[in-house]
């Protein structure tokens, strides 16, 4: 292939450092670059980064759709073992939860600028 690996999954966000502090906390990650309109973090080993760049014109993702208003783009699945524990973490970090919950295995948090994310665990077989 043309291409060697998957580098990064960016946000728009209207702070990109405050963001990214956020999935700092929630995902044990590091920052990598800080710059004023960009900030690259990364998990302690080394792997694909989560950037946050500044976009002036941002609007805060609906989540479930709506008709004419900004909808999301893109959100992430994170496993869980304890979806309550993890839930009450992301609380705490500022996640605030989705009024619409989809699934019982799977709980849909907004994090501070309003894009969805969604705890989860596995069930067992």
């Amino acid at each position: 292939t043309p291409w060697t690996d998957l580098s990064a999954l960016v946000f728009d966000a209207p702070d990109p450092l405050a963001l990214a502090e956020f999935y700092c906390g929630l995902l044990g990650y590091e920052i990598r670059t800080a710059e004023p309109k960009w900030v690259t973090i990364g998990p302690p080993g080394g792997g694909t980064r989560l950037s946050f760049q500044h976009e002036p014109l941002f609007r805060r993702p609906t989540w479930p759709s709506e008709t004419d208003k900004q909808q999301m783009m893109t959100h992430l699945d994170i496993e869980v073992r304890d979806l309550e524990a993890a839930g009450a973490h992301a609380k705490n970090l500022g996640a605030t939860l989705a009024g619409f919950q989809p699934q019982q295995d799977v709980r849909v948090w907004l994090d501070p600028a309003g894009h969805p994310f969604c705890l989860w665990v596995r069930e067992e077989a």
